[in-house]
């Protein structure tokens, strides 16, 4: 991995001056929660900006119709502390993601353009949004994974340090010269099929004044 070209590629999608066609509405929204506000607030003001930043994104979908309502109870398989998980056809998951994990909307976004790039085999792709009266869900489709066996972790942080990864705990990850943390890969989030890893579930997060420092 050439690291200062990697590191250019990636400043350039997650500030939106170059529009990735299957992520432009990611980038988008993206861009439109960062209206107004400094280019890296520190984590307790994202936090107290969270709700205003919930009702940007009802309002914004609202405006585009991207209320996503076919989610057929029927099909729903699984649920953790961040997510719901809904099967379809055996083809692809949906996800229902309420962005807990995150201290902003704009930082969920930030992982799935993070996801997408580094894993485009089990990219996400935003559906729209579902409201319950309560709590806002980003919908995102995946692909559906079916496992042929046990993740070995070891082979995860082989790949993982072939890309300039340092395991920093359990299964937590961390490149130093983009700035760049991954967190959360035990053997429910790296799924293993016919030798090959795909990674289903990641967590990243950046590190601003690593990430957005000129290369």
């Amino acid at each position: 991995m050439d690291v200062k070209t990697t590191k250019n590629e990636l400043q350039n999608i997650l500030s939106g001056t170059r529009i990735i066609g299957h992520d432009t509405v990611i980038q988008t929204i993206a861009r439109h929660l960062r209206t107004g506000k400094r280019t890296s607030p520190l984590a307790e003001e994202k936090h107290q900006n969270k709700a205003k930043e919930t009702e940007k994104l009802i309002k914004f979908a609202h405006q585009n119709r991207m209320f996503f309502d076919q989610i057929e109870e029927e099909n729903y398989i699984s649920e953790g502390a961040e997510q719901k998980v809904y099967i379809k056809n055996d083809e692809y998951v949906l996800k229902l993601n309420d962005a807990i994990y995150y201290a902003s909307w704009e930082d969920y976004f930030f992982n799935i353009l993070l996801h997408n790039y580094f894993f485009p085999d089990t990219a996400y792709h935003l559906m729209g949004f579902h409201f319950d009266g309560k709590i806002l869900y980003a919908v995102v489709k995946q692909a559906f994974v079916r496992a042929d066996s046990l993740t070995d972790l070891e082979n995860v942080k082989t790949f993982l340090e072939s890309n300039g990864f340092v395991n920093t705990k359990n299964h937590d990850y961390f490149q130093p010269d983009l700035g760049i943390v991954l967190e959360d890969l035990h053997d429910e989030n790296v799924l293993s099929q016919k030798g090959i890893l795909y990674f289903i579930d990641t967590v990243f997060y950046i590190q601003p004044e690593i990430f957005w420092e000129n290369s």
